[in-house]
This record gives C-alpha cells, structure tokens and sequence, in this order.
C-alpha cells in the first residue's frame, strides 16, 4: 500500500540524531514508527503529536515504551515541514524548563540561520 505524505519532517543540526543514537534499539523502532505516523496521517492523535501550550509553536513527539517516556519537540516551517530539536527521556510528570528553553532556542537559531 502507497502512503502519501502529508508532511515532511527534518531534523536541525545533529540535536535529533545525537539523542536517537543513544537509545535502546526498541525506543528507536517506536520513534521510527511514530515519525513515519505523522508524516502520513492528516490528524495525528494528541497521544503522538501535540502542541505544547505556553510556547511559541512548539510541538512534542511522544513515544512510550513500556513504562519508559521519551519527548522530542519540534516545529513547523512553510506549513508541512517538521523541523525536529532536542530530545530527552521524561523522567517526571512535568515537561523540563530548560528543555522547553533549549527547543525555544534551537527554533530561534533555525529561523535566524533561515533568514541568512
């Protein structure tokens, strides 16, 4: 069966790459799963893809193995385009400041180098 794309998703620098290398071979065939998931699929279910409120356009990928949770945050660029950032496995209920301000960041850097 074809699968037509919707979106594209990329990564900015080496932030996604570096955190995916550093997972278990299980956490990597989810993340694989859940990016090809919402690269083809209109409406992603929130349990994969949402919008992380109090930001600037900042999205979170989620993938849950077992009982571990993993976050991935992202952003749109030219409205189909996923641009992945940092990643890091969620140790707590709330989501970490300093990885909201790092994606924050990395999104700015992004649009800044863009922009050149």
């Amino acid at each position: 069966m074809d699968r037509k794309i919707v979106r594209k998703v990329y990564y900015y620098k080496n932030y996604y790459p570096d955190f995916f290398n550093s997972l278990k071979p299980e956490v990597k065939k989810k993340f694989n799963w859940t990016l090809e998931l919402i690269s083809v699929i209109e409406h992603v279910p929130d349990k994969y893809f949402r919008h992380l409120t109090g930001t600037t356009g900042l999205f979170e990928i989620r993938v849950e193995v077992g009982t571990e949770i993993y976050r991935v945050f992202s952003f749109f660029d030219e409205g189909k385009i996923i641009i992945l950032v940092n990643g890091f496995h969620k140790k707590s209920q709330k989501t970490p400041v300093k990885e909201i301000d790092l994606a924050e960041r990395l999104k700015k850097e992004y649009y800044n180098e863009k922009r050149k």
